[in-house]
C-alpha cells in the first residue's frame, strides 16, 4: 500500500495564491466543524452554568438600556424624533441588530488568548475559536430575539412580509463582524487590553450610529452615517422587518460587497500570522 506524505512548509500561505488560500481555509473550517460545536457547548455552559439568572443576562443589558432612553426621551432629555412604530419596539429590535456585532466582537476578540492552552499544545484552525465565539454571540441574539417578538406583540405591531429576508440580510453584519474579530483577536495576543478598546469602541460607536434614534439630517452626523458601515448593516435588516423596504438600497448592498471582501482580506491576514501565533499567546 502507498503512503502518501505531506510536506510541510514554513511559508506556505504565503506562496499559496489568494483563491487557493481561500480554498484551502474553507477546507479546513470544515473538517473543523465538530470541534468548533464542542468549543461552542464549553463555552456556553462555563458562561451560563454558574449563573443565576442564566440565560435571562442575554436580555437583561439591553432592557436596561432602552429604558433609559424612553425614560430619557419622555423626559424631554433626548429628542429621538419620529419612529415609524413605538419607540421601544424600534429601539430594542435596533439594540438586538447592534449587540450581535459588539458582543460578537468582544468575544471573538478574546477567543485565541482564552484558548492560549489549545493554540500551543494542538495544531488546528485557530480560526475554530473565532467562529465558535461568534457563535455563542449569535445563541444570544436569538434569545434577545425572543424579547423583541413579546414587544412587538404587545405593542400589536405586524411586521412586514420581507421580515422573510431578514436572516439572509445579517450576513454581511456577521461577515464584518467576524472580519473585525480575527483582527482584533491577533491584536490581543499582542496587547492584552484590546478587550477594553474593543468595549470603548464599541461603546462610543453606538451612540454614533443611528441604532436607538432614526438617522438625523445633521450634516455632521450624516456624513459619518454615510461612511459608517454598521449604520447600513444594522438599519437594513430592521427597516425589512418594520417598512418593508429598505430606506437606503444603494448604500446597503455597497457595504454588504465591502463587508465580504473586509471579511475576505481579514481571513487571508489571520491566516498568514496563524503559523506565529502561538509564540505570542
Amino acid at each position: 500500500m502507498d503512503n502518501k506524505e505531506k510536506i510541510y512548509q514554513p511559508e506556505l500561505q504565503v506562496k499559496m495564491g489568494w483563491l487557493s488560500c481561500w480554498k484551502e481555509m474553507l477546507r479546513e473550517i470544515i473538517e473543523s466543524r465538530e470541534l468548533i460545536w464542542r468549543l461552542f457547548v464549553r463555552d456556553f455552559l462555563a458562561k451560563y452554568k454558574q449563573a443565576v439568572l442564566g440565560i435571562l443576562w442575554a436580555v437583561i443589558m439591553p432592557v436596561v438600556v432602552v429604558g433609559v432612553f424612553v425614560f430619557m426621551n419622555r423626559a424631554g432629555i433626548l429628542n429621538i424624533g419620529e419612529t415609524s412604530i413605538p419607540y421601544p419596539a424600534y429601539a430594542i429590535l435596533g439594540l438586538t441588530i447592534w449587540q450581535l456585532f459588539a458582543s460578537g466582537l468582544s468575544s471573538c476578540s478574546a477567543s485565541i488568548v482564552s484558548g492560549g492552552s489549545m493554540v500551543v499544545k494542538i495544531n488546528f484552525a485557530k480560526e475554530s475559536l473565532v467562529i465558535a465565539s461568534l457563535a455563542q454571540s449569535f445563541f444570544d441574539f436569538l434569545i434577545r430575539l425572543f424579547l423583541v417578538i413579546l414587544v412587538f406583540l404587545y405593542y400589536r405591531i405586524v411586521p412586514a412580509w420581507t421580515i422573510v429576508l431578514f436572516p439572509f440580510s445579517l450576513v454581511p453584519l456577521i461577515l464584518f463582524t467576524l472580519g473585525l474579530g480575527l483582527m482584533f483577536s491577533l491584536l490581543n495576543c499582542i496587547a492584552r487590553d484590546t478587550g477594553n478598546m474593543v468595549t470603548i469602541i464599541t461603546s462610543f460607536l453606538l451612540f454614533l450610529t443611528p441604532v436607538l434614534y432614526p438617522e438625523k439630517k445633521n450634516a455632521l452626523l450624516s456624513a459619518f452615517t454615510k461612511y459608517n458601515p454598521l449604520a447600513s448593516l444594522v438599519n437594513g435588516p430592521r427597516d425589512l422587518v418594520i417598512s418593508g423596504s429598505l430606506t437606503q438600497p444603494a448604500r446597503y448592498f455597497a457595504m454588504a460587497i465591502f463587508s465580504l471582501i473586509f471579511f475576505l482580506l481579514c481571513w487571508r491576514i489571520f491566516h498568514l500570522v496563524e503559523p506565529r501565533m502561538a509564540e505570542r499567546v
